[in-house]
């Protein structure tokens, strides 16, 4: 693993970006990882809030090192001087999961004042996928402007909301659908969960 260790040379990979906030629902953002790091040729790069790490230990039985290992790269969320600040370091784009309102107001603004929303900010700006797990429920009228504002700007907004077609049978299966349904707006092929096929069987 490395710290934000690129020498900014073009590599034949597919670079994926993942933020993590301090939104309830960590697991949503372990389970990114790890569908991600099966995907062959690609790079994950990693950025958690504070936040996200005390959330993280509220609510799993992972550590931040535990979640880490699961990124190529990780890097610090006050350094917006890492590689993923740029919009020359070219990414397939990043997905923030869970996103929390205070980060996703944050990116609809541009108030980069930290990695994982500057992160995001150049992928709007690059026009880059940027699929938002929005976290919150429920939603007042502020929070739906800024929803809005995003989506218009360009970023996905796809709320944790599980498919009951599929008739899950656990929390991992409803977890799975969302992480798929998120890994399809980022273009990533995934058979994470039973996809409709119009007579209920998947």
């Amino acid at each position: 693993m490395s710290n934000s260790a690129s020498n900014g040379s073009l590599e034949f990979v597919k670079r994926y970006i993942v933020g993590i906030t301090g939104a309830s629902g960590s697991i949503y953002g372990i389970r990114t990882l790890e569908a991600l790091r099966k995907v062959p040729d690609a790079t994950v790069h990693l950025v958690m809030s504070a936040q996200a790490r005390r959330t993280l230990a509220i609510e799993t039985k992972y550590s931040a090192d535990d979640v880490e290992s699961l990124a190529h790269h990780v890097h610090d969320p006050s350094d917006v001087a890492a590689p993923i600040s740029s919009g020359s370091f070219l990414t397939e784009g990043m997905i923030v999961i869970p996103c929390s309102i205070k980060s996703a107001a944050a990116i609809a603004y541009s108030f980069n004042d930290n990695l994982l929303v500057r992160a995001a900010d150049v992928c709007l700006k690059e026009r880059r996928r940027l699929v938002l797990v929005v976290r919150e429920t429920p939603l007042h009228l502020g929070h739906l402007r800024t929803l809005t504002r995003l989506a218009e700007i360009g970023a996905t907004i796809l709320p944790p909301i599980p498919g009951m077609y599929a008739m899950p049978k656990s929390v991992d299966d409803i977890v799975d659908h969302t992480v798929g349904k998120a890994l399809d707006a980022l273009g990533v092929p995934n058979e994470m969960f039973a996809r409709w096929r119009g007579d209920g069987s998947g």
